[in-house]
């Protein structure tokens, strides 16, 4: 036995179908696809059977969908401020109220300042976010950085606080409340 004498097994070989090629073989005519209809067209995909579960191209809206918990939050890097700095719009603090203005936001917007550039002069900013590098910045160049809690919207319907306070108190959280059983 060598290599010349190697041969499929009887069986294993089989010649491709190949249909529409005359009614003598059986497959001629509709090529094995039944007589007209969708299936029976170039271009035909199944489309995604999921059984009974509702498919996904109708669990998801037509048009863009925003997600309910997505918060609405403007980034401002270091060089912006600090170029607020040199042209005279901001003193030696930052508030909320001047990031707003500044940057064109609504009162329901979270600011976070990025660490991107350098600090000349100390400032205090308060902020709702710091990236790590942005702190270490602010803080290097003799500033404070203060981490608010609550949107401008949300400070403005706390009561008993004045405006700056709210803005910098946590929220409370939210507990869950479980169902008393009556069943002993």
């Amino acid at each position: 036995m060598d290599l010349s004498s190697l041969r499929p097994a009887k069986g294993a070989v089989k010649n491709k179908k190949r249909v529409g090629r005359g009614q003598g073989s059986g497959n001629g005519t509709t090529a094995g696809k039944g007589n007209n209809g969708q299936q029976s067209r170039s271009g035909y995909k199944r489309p995604l059977i999921e059984g009974g579960q509702v498919p996904v191209y109708r669990r998801l809206p037509k048009f863009g969908f925003t997600p309910l918990d997505k918060k609405p939050v403007n980034t401002v890097n270091l060089t912006q401020i600090d170029k607020w700095v040199q042209d005279g719009l901001v003193e030696s603090e930052i508030t909320i109220l001047d990031l707003k203005s500044l940057l064109h936001a609504s009162n329901a917007d979270y600011f976070k300042v990025l660490g991107n550039g350098e600090l000349t002069s100390a400032l205090k900013i308060t902020a709702h976010a710091f990236s790590k590098s942005a702190e270490e910045k602010i803080t290097a160049a003799g500033g404070e950085a203060v981490k608010a809690f609550r949107t401008l919207e949300e400070a403005s319907k706390v009561g008993g606080l004045p405006f700056e306070e709210a803005l910098l108190k946590p929220k409370a959280k939210l507990v869950k409340r479980s169902k008393k059983s009556t069943k002993p």
